[in-house]
């Protein structure tokens, strides 16, 4: 279908929309929007109207790749606070205007994230390095030595990471998720709570084993959060009336994704305290719920799955008589929830559905878009919702995957098998332009849910400890042989691909499994395990730890598990991509991983993105990874080849 194939420039040139937030009254949702290089504060009327642009003096910062944490709201809706693009916290008015400095001195620019202002209006928090979380009076002076008083360090004693603080209803306690190395995040985490100058905190949840997130006060002070303890990642909250805190709705399904950085906003309270609405993964598809107690005695209605009924019910917390009844108000992934005054916000997003920030409903799901991302045309028939797959390895693990087939019934001129980065993630049925883009020209694409996948409850998500370069492989390798055996490519072969974690599973998948495989591409893949563990970011400097093992004892096994190991024996074409600034795989782990390939006679082919780094950020980057990357395919693995 090359006379409707989808085009790069289409897929290249869309803006990138996060980090939502409902004004105080309902009334105004924000984001921040980015666009060619750029990102900018935006805010627009919840029920439809202008987009205004608020100032770029100076810009806001992009929202963090993991959700947003860029900016908030002040509690009587004038203003809006954000992070700088250059540093320091900023206040602008919410019709526009001038910005003006609040939170650090503009001489002291640390790395911040996440400021939330008390409801009271008179307190700033924020994250400062990652790691500490702080309170001083908004718009006060936080010079050293200046006038008012000094900020208070709440994070004391200080953890390797925080995330996430928010402050009570009534601007006494602030709460936040803090860690220590070498657990990432969603291996464990603690929520704590303190009080606003009294010196005093608790931990309310978590631990070793249980991963927290995402802590809300409702607006009646009581607090809410993620938690996998039941081994999904659902609501929970504090029981009322002194009870024991537990889940809001207790189901085996999660409501969240993994906390790789701040700003995650997968569910939130109602104005009146007595609901919440989350976001529900099913099997890496989702719909938008209410959940809602109600007394017992008001008749039952059976339990939703992923493609059943809507409606479900669990054990209300603290309400042992009560239940919590269930509305679906929409499919899709919902990001940046918020709800206040009549209103909800969110950016919406499916397999058929580009990204846009809505306006909803909560009565009846109804939708008002507001600010739309992809370019319009992008729509077509190449837009194709994915069917659940899965299959059984050796040792008889379950492994769960999607198939795009190509549109219209066209058969299949081979296979792409698409492995998700991190490797704790999952690639999510959101709107996505490049899988549209190679099942236009043809090609259908297998997504895998490997072990230490996320979307399917902590024992697979914590599936990969110890295990990866090895359990990985053997998952996707079993994949590739069940998608052999279904001719779900068609009589075409294999394309491994993958970006990041993925990228290494796909080099190792070419070495280990080359009868499997007719060409990979591997953009900005880990190719060095124990080079990683020394080069990376601050973030993910001991996530080898859980994931192989710990350093030094582990050494040789990460040189062995490493795909520089075993790089003369890809013997498949593989194009490789990587940008010269990444600070996450530095590009020198490409370089050997190419030397090392060319000089065993493979045929090899690099290309550098100059100034790009761990993904890329330029729409010309973009147009060019997918045009290189489908001639390359036509050339060695398309079926004329």
């Amino acid at each position: 279908m090359a006379g409707s194939a989808l085009r790069a420039r289409l897929c290249a040139r869309a803006r990138v929309i996060a980090d939502a937030r409902l004004s105080p009254d309902g009334s105004r949702a924000s984001a921040v929007v980015r666009t060619v290089g750029r990102a900018e504060l935006i805010v627009v009327p919840a029920g439809g109207g202008a987009e205004l642009v608020l100032s770029g003096d100076p810009d806001v910062a992009g929202a963090h790749p993991a959700g947003g944490g860029a900016h908030c709201w002040t509690p009587d809706g004038s203003a809006l606070v954000y992070v700088g693009r250059e540093g320091g916290l900023w206040r602008v008015p919410a019709g526009g205007g001038p910005a003006s400095p609040v939170g650090p001195a503009e001489e002291h620019r640390p790395d911040l994230w996440s400021p939330a202002v008390s409801p009271d209006g008179r307190t700033l928090v924020w994250v400062e390095d990652g790691r500490r979380v702080v309170a001083a009076a908004l718009g006060g002076s936080h010079r050293p030595g200046g006038r008012g008083p000094s900020p208070e360090v709440l994070t004391d004693p200080e953890p390797d990471f925080a995330l996430d603080p928010v402050v009570s209803p009534d601007s006494a306690r602030v709460a936040w998720v803090e860690w220590d190395v070498p657990a990432m995040p969603w291996d464990g985490s603690r929520l704590v709570v303190a009080g606003l100058g009294t010196g005093r905190r608790r931990v309310v949840a978590g631990g070793e084993a249980e991963a927290v997130q995402q802590p809300r006060f409702a607006p009646t002070g009581r607090l809410g959060w993620i938690s996998d303890a039941t081994g999904w990642a659902n609501v929970w909250a504090e029981g009322e009336g002194g009870a024991t805190a537990g889940p809001v709705l207790d189901e085996p399904f999660e409501h969240a994704e993994p906390a790789w950085g701040p700003g995650q906003r997968s569910w939130c309270w109602s104005p009146d305290g007595r609901a919440v609405g989350a976001c529900r993964n099913e099997g890496g598809f989702a719909r938008l719920v209410v959940a809602t107690a109600e007394r017992a005695g008001h008749g039952r209605t059976a339990a939703g799955g992923a493609g059943g009924p809507a409606r479900r019910r669990s054990r209300a917390v603290g309400d042992p008589a009560g239940h919590v009844t269930v509305r679906e108000l929409g499919k899709g992934w919902h990001h940046g929830l918020g709800w206040a005054g009549d209103r909800m916000v969110a950016v919406r997003s499916g397999a058929r559905t580009p990204t846009t920030l809505v306006g909803i409903d909560p009565a009846d799901g109804a939708r008002t878009p507001l600010v739309r991302g992809p370019l319009g045309g992008v729509e077509g028939p190449w837009l194709v919702e994915p069917e659940p797959v899965g299959w059984e390895t050796d040792d008889g693990a379950r492994i769960p995957g999607r198939l795009y087939r190509p549109p219209g019934g066209e058969a299949p001129a081979g296979l792409i098998m698409w492995i998700h980065g991190g490797p704790t993630g999952q690639m999510t049925v959101t709107f996505n332009a490049r899988v549209a883009f190679f099942a236009s020209r043809g090609w259908a694409v297998l997504v895998p849910d490997h072990r230490g996948s996320t979307g399917w409850g902590r024992a697979h998500a914590q599936g990969l400890a110890g295990g990866w370069g090895v359990v990985d492989v053997a998952d996707c390798s079993a994949g590739l042989r069940v998608a052999a055996e279904e001719g779900w490519g068609g009589a075409g072969g294999a394309v491994v691909m993958g970006a990041s974690a993925g990228g290494m599973t796909a080099l190792l998948l070419l070495a280990l499994h080359p009868e499997l495989c007719t060409a990979g591409v591997d953009l900005y893949g880990v190719a060095d395990l124990e080079s990683l563990a020394a080069t990376t970011h601050r973030f993910e400097a001991h996530y080898t730890h859980s994931l192989v093992g710990p350093l030094p004892e582990a050494a040789e096994l990460h040189r062995r598990r490493s795909p520089l190991a075993v790089a003369e024996r890809i013997r498949t074409p593989l194009l490789i991509l990587h940008g010269s600034e990444d600070p996450v795989v530095p590009l020198a782990q490409s370089l050997a991983l190419r030397d090392r390939t060319l000089a065993s006679g493979n045929r090899t082919e690099m290309h550098v993105y100059e100034g790009e780094g761990h993904g890329w950020s330029r729409p010309e980057t973009v147009e060019d990874e997918l045009d290189r990357t489908a001639e390359f395919l036509e050339r060695h693995a398309g079926p004329g080849r």
